[in-house]
């Protein structure tokens, strides 16, 4: 078929299959939809317990101590608040980032959306790009990666009146097609559908913090009942006391506050990582990147500037001089559609007039490393690596390859090209070599070198001969360009063997990319990978986290967890560190929020048991009310926590966060049952009021609570002193206040209470530093 009679659909056309509803507006995208945001910020099992605890607060009219659902309101709207803002710069930077599909309507090229495209619409699809719609090939030839929607990497071969299948893409070639399905009828969307499945969250802290919530979901409510039948049937107190005293156990128990800053932390670093130019596809990716302790880099664009230039041209035989060479050269790269930076080096510096028509082409492929073209009066042309097309070694090669350049062979073949059955010939006579530089990135090396001293490990992986990756990686400071390996002189079992040892590996096949990959995380790694290329697409579905650069493959940007809208490698460090923040500052500062949950359930459990002894004097009942835990959270775990988490921490992660998180919190939370259990029997043996034994327990409970504070502001800096005087000093204004006191159920500490206090204080801060250098030497 003559592309130049391809006209597409003409205006009216369009308009009519547009008003039929046949438009390509299937919604397959990552973003988050408002409702959604408001549907996982309201809608939650910790908004449920704590409703459902509002509810019988008001049903007994306890309308002080609902304090803490207006925290709860407070709390949902600011996560709200903040994800959408965070949607709207992922939505922006996603504006950036979008992919036009060169469309074909009244004959002329226009570039649309995916979603505006209708049925019988034709598309123009090059190397790289994501077929956005089933579409029938009208004309040219391409090798398809369905690999994202079939799992298999071997490439598909599509011709003339071939199905293309939306969602998978072109590795290399280039097609006119025509749509063939839209919407929901296309072979993506049947398969998104058919799956119903939601990607789980990849996310080690809150999937620990789920663990938690489950436990605490399981046990709250027969917790609750023995709770209030042991205050109500047992002591024989009021209905309202029974159901506020209950209540409190129940709340303290719910480590809301964490998860909160957890999702909190993780937008606000989403934010600034927007502004940065850094595009976050997945919210969580953000502390998996903290973790990652092997970073797998593509040479190509990351290490190097990706901007070749061919530096020089090789002849290898005198049949052909320079003249000759170059007339093959600007015939092949005008008739090829070939548009990958090598390619486009080669094309820059060969135009001119073609001296041999095409008879058929066969584009190249990162597979085989080399692409074909049957030009007429001359024969089949061979354009790519030396070791893949020649037997024999070509010494000038050599020598290029060990200056760092990218070396490909041009080579002449009078077989006739098969591109059903691409194969080297026998006859195959090299013609010239083309030495080709790719400049290193400015700053690589510092970049690798602070990553490196980071404790993150290093790996190249790239399509290039290993020993040019070696000598570019030399020259980039990194420390182990020694070790290298070329992937297609080994077997799979061979490569998995040598995974975890080698740190270049060169002539990797897509396949093996992946390979590498999944080797890596089965030995324990936690792995990102870096790319901009259709080669690496397998590789980047594999890693724990993708980055990609703007500059690369479509298709590589669709997939990736983090795209570098500036596509500069060097961003990558403060990527890495931003998520080592967070995470690094939502453990440091976890077990001041954990207090609270093991105290609650050790002295419900306390309660529950001292009732099964049968004896009513020996019952105890919870001896805080919720308003009492909300005015102290305020102070305890709601500035000082928050403010902390925007603390600059780039160290290694630690790993096991919910455990060690909970044995740091457990000294304090011991200490609390051990305040309530000696003041309730000291107190109640000297005749203390309850008011006087409510008030001492309300200022041992905030003050073991400033001593988590205290510890996470360790070492002292000025602004953190600061911090911890404005939050004791809060704590006091309030706690002194007459009308606050008389809603907090408490009074001034006596004479009586306050020795008792002091002393208490002083054992604690003895025990409490004891236990944390216990803590820092494990």
């Amino acid at each position: 078929m003559d592309k130049n009679k391809i006209i597409g659909l003409s205006q009216s056309e369009v308009n009519e299959r547009q008003k039929q509803g046949q438009v390509n507006d299937f919604k397959a995208s990552a973003s988050t939809s408002t409702w959604q945001i408001v549907k996982r910020n309201v809608f939650t099992l910790f908004n449920a317990l704590n409703f459902a605890i509002a509810l019988a607060l008001a049903f007994v009219q306890a309308w002080s101590n609902l304090v803490f659902f207006a925290v709860i309101c407070f709390n949902a709207f600011s996560g709200i608040v903040t994800e959408l803002r965070a949607k709207h710069m992922v939505d922006k930077l996603n504006l950036l980032n979008k992919e036009k599909i060169i469309t074909i309507r009244d004959g002329q090229e226009i570039a649309l959306d995916p979603e505006e495209l209708v049925l019988d619409d034709v598309i123009r699809l090059s190397a790289g790009d994501q077929i956005p719609s089933d579409a029938i090939v009208l004309e040219g030839f391409a090798e398809v990666n369905e690999a994202m929607l079939t799992g298999e990497s071997d490439l598909v071969q599509k011709e003339v009146e071939d199905l293309l299948l939306s969602g998978s893409f072109l590795a290399s070639g280039s097609v006119l097609a025509k749509v063939h399905h839209v919407g929901a009828d296309n072979y993506a969307a049947k398969l998104m559908l058919e799956a119903k499945t939601v990607k789980p969250i990849n996310s080690r802290i809150m999937k620990s913090l789920d663990q938690l919530a489950g436990f605490t979901g399981k046990i709250i409510i027969p917790f609750g009942i023995a709770l209030l039948l042991e205050a109500l049937v047992l002591k024989g107190l009021p209905l309202k006391s029974s159901v506020v005293n209950s209540s409190t156990a129940l709340l303290g128990m719910l480590p809301k506050g964490i998860a909160l800053l957890t999702i909190t932390s993780l937008l606000t670093a989403v934010i600034k990582l927007g502004l940065k130019k850094v595009l976050v596809q997945e919210m969580y990716s953000v502390e998996t990147l903290a973790r990652v302790d092997m970073l797998c880099l593509d040479k190509t664009g990351t290490i190097t500037q990706g901007k070749m230039q061919v530096e020089t041209v090789l002849p290898l035989t005198q049949a052909y001089d320079k003249d000759a060479i170059a007339k093959i050269l600007t015939s092949y790269m005008a008739h090829s559609e070939d548009k990958n930076p090598t390619a486009q080096a080669i094309r820059k510096r060969f135009v001119g007039e073609v001296a041999y028509p095409m008879i058929s082409s066969l584009p190249f492929s990162s597979d085989r490393k080399w692409g074909a073209m049957e030009l007429e009066g001359l024969g089949t042309v061979f354009l790519g690596a030396p070791e893949m097309l020649l037997d024999a070694e070509v010494p000038e090669a050599r020598e290029a390859l060990e200056r760092g350049s990218r070396v490909l062979v041009l080579a002449l073949s009078q077989e006739k090209l098969d591109h059903h059955k691409p194969q080297k010939p026998s006859d195959i006579q090299a013609l010239a070599l083309l030495e080709i530089l790719d400049p290193i990135r400015e700053g690589a090396a510092e970049t690798l070198d602070y990553l490196r001293s980071q404790e993150v490990g290093l790996k190249i992986i790239s399509g290039d001969n290993p020993v040019t990756v070696s000598s570019i990686a030399q020259k980039a400071g990194f420390a182990d360009y020694q070790s290298y390996v070329d992937c297609s002189k080994i077997n799979d079992e061979e490569l998995i063997a040598m995974a975890e040892e080698t740190a270049i590996f060169g002539r990797v096949s897509p396949h093996q990319k992946k390979l590498i990959i999944q080797t890596l995380k089965k030995a324990g790694h936690t792995t990102a990978m870096t790319g901009d290329g259709v080669n690496d697409i397998l590789a980047l579905r594999e890693a724990d986290c993708s980055i990609v650069m703007a500059e690369g493959d479509p298709a590589t940007r669709q997939i990736a967890n983090l795209v570098l809208l500036n596509s500069d490698f060097n961003d990558v460090p403060e990527i890495l560190f931003e998520g080592r923040r967070v995470v690094n500052n939502i453990a440091h500062i976890a077990p001041i929020f954990l207090i609270k949950t093991i105290y609650s359930f050790l002295l419900a459990v306390i309660c529950i048991a001292s009732a099964l002894l049968g004896r009513t004097e020996w019952i105890l009942i919870f001896p805080f009310i919720p308003i009492q835990i909300t005015m102290i959270d305020q102070f305890v775990e709601g500035f000082p926590p928050f403010v902390l988490t925007f603390e600059r921490n780039i160290k290694p992660v630690e790993q096991n966060f919910l455990r060690k998180s909970m044995l740091r919190a457990l000294p304090s939370a011991l200490m609390v049952v051990f305040s309530v259990l000696f003041v309730k029997i000291f107190g109640t043996s000297q005749g203390w009021s309850a008011i006087e034994i409510s008030t001492l327990l309300y200022y041992l409970l905030a003050s073991i609570g400033f001593m988590s504070v205290v510890r996470a502001c360790l070492p002292f800096s000025l602004w953190r002193v600061l911090l911890i005087i404005w939050s004791v000093g809060g704590f006091l204004g309030t706690a002194l206040f007459p009308r606050i006191q008389k809603l907090l159920e408490i009074s001034t500490l006596t004479g009586q209470t306050l020795p008792i206090y002091g002393i208490m204080m002083l054992v604690f801060i003895v025990i409490f530093i004891l236990t944390s250098r216990y803590q820092v030497k494990r």
